[in-house]
């Protein structure tokens, strides 16, 4: 047979395409959010800088974050939608996001360390800070955080609507990240209008470190859940326990040996072997699992009939 006529013949090839729900979509927001911020972020940083308020420095430099983040994200859905079809990816290119966001997690949590203890410094050697220059530019940067929220919320939503539990951790990150950064502002702004009203110097740098906790928070979590993803764990405990449940009691056969784990937003993979007493084949057990978990992209079974065996 030739080569063309194997790859036309759907029976026996798949492809890899295990790219999120709305890739290029994804990638247009996130570019458009980094571009938003970026523009901002410089002039947040030199105020913080030029009027010495910690707090303010604090949420520019998360807002950096956020920057490198989203600007990590988009890059991640190129490389994602470029290597597509590259065999060399065993099983596709999904997870140059959660790569992505595994590499910008570790980042944001090396700054949350420098924020919190320049913070700390500070309460040690407090500066003068320009209270009534530094609230408006914190208002200002509030007010880009929540665009950027609103740019990525509704293909968030959506990304939950069409795979559950199955998140896209690099726009997952990027969303994150804006709603951190939103939070950090809203902390500035509360130090820095308790600093003009009240003279309480103190609220800046704890406004820092109460900053550079939310930020490690995130991180942690960030970490955790996309090296997961990049380690090949189990995508869903409870979802392999019942793939296991459904086919022990409606095909009648054992499960020896299951692996499911994520492959891209959306995909999920699952290498599958049993053993039976009756003659199945490998093709009815996929149809039947297919039907049932859409989002099963990547399925292997393996049989192996003995006649003399019995389920458990």
């Amino acid at each position: 047979m030739a080569q063309d006529d194997i790859h036309d013949h759907g029976l026996w090839t798949h492809d890899h395409r295990f790219l999120g729900h709305g890739h290029e979509h994804a990638e247009r927001r996130a570019r458009a959010a980094m571009l938003l911020t970026g523009a901002f972020m410089v002039v947040e940083i030199a105020a913080g800088l030029f009027f010495g308020s910690m707090a303010l420095l604090a949420d520019g430099v998360h807002m950096a974050t956020h920057v490198g983040a989203l600007g990590l994200a988009a890059g991640a859905y190129w490389l994602a939608r470029r290597h597509v079809e590259n065999a060399r990816f065993t099983f596709g290119s999904g997870k140059f996001g959660d790569l992505a966001a595994f590499a910008s997690a570790i980042v944001l949590g090396m700054i949350a360390l420098g924020i919190a203890a320049e913070s700390i410094g500070r309460f040690f050697a407090p500066i003068a800070i320009a209270y009534g220059s530094a609230l408006p530019i914190a208002g200002v940067g509030l007010c880009v955080n929540l665009a950027s929220a609103f740019i990525l919320r509704d293909r968030h939503h959506e990304e939950e609507h069409h795979h559950g539990h199955t998140h896209d951790h690099n726009l997952r990150a990027a969303y994150l990240h804006v709603l951190a950064d939103a939070a950090t502002s809203v902390l500035a702004i509360t130090a820095l209008t308790a600093g003009l009203l009240w003279g309480a110097r103190w609220l800046d740098p704890a406004v820092g470190i109460v900053g550079a906790l939310v930020i490690a928070s995130w991180s942690f979590g960030l970490i955790r859940d996309s090296g997961m993803v990049l380690l090949d764990a189990e995508a869903d405990p409870q979802l392999a326990r019942d793939i296991r449940a459904t086919i022990e009691s409606e095909m009648g056969a054992q499960v020896a040996d299951l692996h499911l784990w994520r492959v891209g937003p959306g995909h999920r993979s699952l290498i599958v072997s049993l053993v039976s007493p009756d003659p199945l084949t490998a093709e009815r057990v996929k149809d039947m699992l297919r039907a049932r978990h859409p989002d099963l992209s990547h399925v292997t079974v393996e049989v192996a009939v003995c006649a003399d065996c019995s389920p458990r």
